[in-house]
């Protein structure tokens, strides 16, 4: 049994499992209760499975299970008939660099905090699938991002457990000569000096940079400590450790990129080692820009100036010091590379426009967003109108495989060989969904629900009982469990996102009294379910949580509005499964591009959002619901009571009562008409694979 016992280790090695229905069912089936206690972590997993056991089991079914797996995943890395190989073969010799803060792959390896990170883990799985050479650069942050916990007040608290590389699919990157590989870097008057590990992710590797080594002063050791964590001097040490210490990386393991991406500007300092390494080779200062600029490319995520990351001229000169005078670039030349008024090089050094000025290309990610981003930045390019300033857009997408749930995925297969034909083309989803019942599309969606009911149910228990600033539960935390009325029956909202106030989560609670009545409706009655996490500093993003809290204790609302702690992507994957209709209402157009409501679609859930992001190409009146027609106030309050009233309308007149509209065998059919809308005009465009494809040949060949 050995040859099945070392696939199964080995497969734990590569994080292509987190993809792979039958591979996690593997792993869960060795103990579901720890497979849940561990955050599904299958190396830590079989940290607790001895070999004997193991051995044992893999006598029975598991063994052929573990074949059928290992098998699979010889087939995916050795297979050299890839899109990539077709299309883009010089892209399959040579690597793309993907440089980015946070990389949301699976929730067992927390280096991410939100919505970037995820698209970043949905870009380099689609890469992989692709058949690209994908290299990505981050950090390995020894805390990651905060574990959340209310406490009575429904006030987030914020807990930081380490993580530990030994249980973690992660290997240390070493030299030529077997030790460990160290880079170095200058900050200020110091050398700072950083390991590598290397994470395995199909066949793209992510490297991620670690500075917490004896070698290091104490201060410095914390780089890497947390995700977006510390001050802005912490924060300009961890962007220069990812775009310089990410280049002097890719360096030290002889990697040649054909391009460099930079996914938000958080690693734009990447430009600055690129540029010095020309310099170094006796290249002018302007060559070098064109050089440095043939080889980048940058896209931007955020609408809102007050977003982009600044730092001061004094924190810049103080920073950079020493390495400007080993590198032959001139600090008013760096300030000019970084300022928003090339007349005044004695403001801010913004990130975005570092990047903006030395990339070949730069790109929003959705249509609205491009326009935004072309609008906010015209000042850059005075002799352009706003319309041919140089920024275009790629709308973002989604690695459907990742969010499709086991039991979705099960079901499609038993109708496509692949469940990728699906997002091929509209006409190759239709085909696929003109096989499917309506009675068998309604018992996915039931069981599906059920399985999110049932989740929610043990989430809750565990919640309450872990609330450890009140040993003893109140009278009303009682009633939530013994009263619980969660249910399959009942239309199910989902809300479930970063709490950044523009993104207006308490909005469906401005008129009590009309959601009282559309939640207990005798006959139509709605359940609502939230998530998510405020940044640690932003407590009007706390505020709303309390907010949420707070009415869900209502007597009315009590059992029927949920609010799950830890939001990640583990909880995620849940929500997108079960919920019948995704809500969305940020302030538009602030959302660039949002992807939430694209990993519903699959497990047959429906998007209901203002008209922002990607929503306003996407929405064709049939296959989902918008909150207004993209109406924009300037006084905030009658913004969000127009958006609230379009809201409430929309749900009492086209949701619930479509919902609930039954034939003689109590079937949905104008509602499952709409999921089959949805799956066949979403799926086959809002995809990474699309995505990535587009990156490809608009932005990565440089042909």
């Amino acid at each position: 049994m050995r040859k099945q016992i070392t696939p199964c280790k080995e497969l734990t090695r590569n994080l292509w499992w987190s993809w792979d229905t039958e591979a996690k069912e593997v792993f869960r089936e060795l103990s579901p209760i720890i497979w849940e206690r561990v955050n599904h972590n299958p190396v830590e997993l079989l940290r607790h499975i001895s070999n004997d056991e193991l051995r044992a089991r893999c006598q029975c079914d598991l063994g052929e299970k573990i074949e059928r797996v290992n098998q699979r995943f010889a087939d995916y890395i050795s297979d050299k008939n890839t899109w990539a190989a077709e299309h883009a073969p010089e892209l399959v010799k040579q690597p793309i660099a993907y440089f980015s803060a946070e990389f949301g792959i699976h929730e067992s390896v927390r280096i991410y905090s939100g919505g970037l990170g995820v698209l970043a883990g949905d870009h380099i799985k689609s890469a992989s699938d692709l058949g690209l050479n994908f290299v990505g650069i981050s950090l390995f942050y020894k805390e990651g991002y905060f574990r959340q916990y209310l406490n009575h007040d429904g006030w987030q608290m914020e807990e930081y457990p380490l993580q530990y590389s030994e249980n973690l699919p992660i290997e240390k990157v070493t030299g030529p000569d077997g030790k460990d590989l160290i880079i170095s870097i200058n900050i200020a008057q110091s050398e700072v000096f950083a390991q590598a590990w290397a994470l395995k992710v199909g066949r793209a590797t992510l490297y991620l940079l670690d500075t917490n080594i004896p070698d290091n002063e104490s201060h410095y050791r914390d780089i890497c400590c947390r995700v977006y964590g510390g001050d802005q001097n912490m924060r300009i040490n961890q962007e220069i450790l990812l775009g310089i210490g990410g280049v002097k990386l890719l360096d030290a393991l002889n990697l040649s990129p054909a391009v460099y991406h930079m996914n938000e500007g958080h690693s734009a300092f990447l430009t600055l080692e690129l540029l010095s390494k020309e310099i170094a080779l006796g290249t002018s200062l302007e060559e070098a820009r064109e050089k440095v600029k043939s080889r980048c490319v940058f896209t931007t995520h955020t609408p809102v100036p007050a977003g982009h990351n600044r730092f001061s001229r004094d924190m810049m000169h103080y920073t950079f010091d020493k390495y400007l005078s080993q590198n032959g670039i001139d600090f008013e030349e760096l300030m000019l590379l970084g300022s928003e008024d090339r007349s005044n090089t004695f403001g801010l050094f913004t990130m975005t426009v570092l990047a903006l000025n030395l990339s070949r290309s730069a790109n929003g990610v959705s249509k609205l967003h491009g326009e935004v981003s072309r609008a906010m930045w015209q000042s850059l390019y005075a002799d352009k109108p706003v319309s041919e300033v140089p920024i275009g857009h790629i709308t973002n997408g989604i690695h459907t495989q990742s969010w499709v749930y086991g039991i979705t995925d099960r079901f499609w297969r038993k109708h496509t060989d692949n469940i990728d034909n699906m997002t091929i083309s509209r006409e190759a989803a239709e085909a696929v969904l003109a096989q499917v019942s309506d009675e068998e599309l309604w018992c996915l969606r039931y069981r599906l629900k059920r399985n999110l009911v049932d989740f929610i149910s043990r989430y809750l228990a565990n919640q309450l009982f872990h609330q450890h600033t009140f040993p003893v539960f109140s009278e009303n935390d009682q009633s939530r469990t013994e009263k619980h009325t969660l249910s399959p029956d009942i239309l199910t909202i989902g809300f479930a996102r970063r709490f950044a106030t523009y993104k207006r989560a308490p909005l469906i609670f401005r008129d009590l009294d009309r959601l009282n009545r559309i939640i207990n409706h005798p006959n139509m009655p709605v359940q609502i379910v939230f998530a998510g996490k405020a940044h640690p500093h932003d407590d009007a993003g706390k505020d709303y949580i309390r907010q949420i809290i707070e009415h869900s204790r209502r007597p009315q609302f009590t059992g029927k509005v949920i609010f799950l702690e830890n939001y990640n992507l583990g909880i995620a994957k849940r929500m997108v499964s079960g919920v019948d209709i995704w809500l969305n209402n940020p302030v538009r157009p602030m959302e660039a591009s949002g992807t939430s409501g694209e990993k519903i679609v699959m497990n047959g859930g429906l998007n209901f959002s203002v008209l922002d992001g990607w929503w306003p190409e996407a929405y064709n009146g049939e296959n989902g619901w918008s909150i207004g027609n993209g109406e924009s106030f300037e006084n905030h309050e009658e913004q969000d009571s127009f958006d609230a009233e379009k809201m409430y309308s929309v749900l009492e007149n086209q949701i619930i009562p479509t919902y609930y509209e039954r034939n003689e065998f109590n079937i949905p059919v104008q509602w499952l008409k709409k999921i089959r809308n949805a799956i066949a005009t979403i799926a086959p465009i809002y995809n990474t694979h699309r995505m990535v494809k587009e990156y490809t040949t608009r932005y990565y060949l440089n042909r």
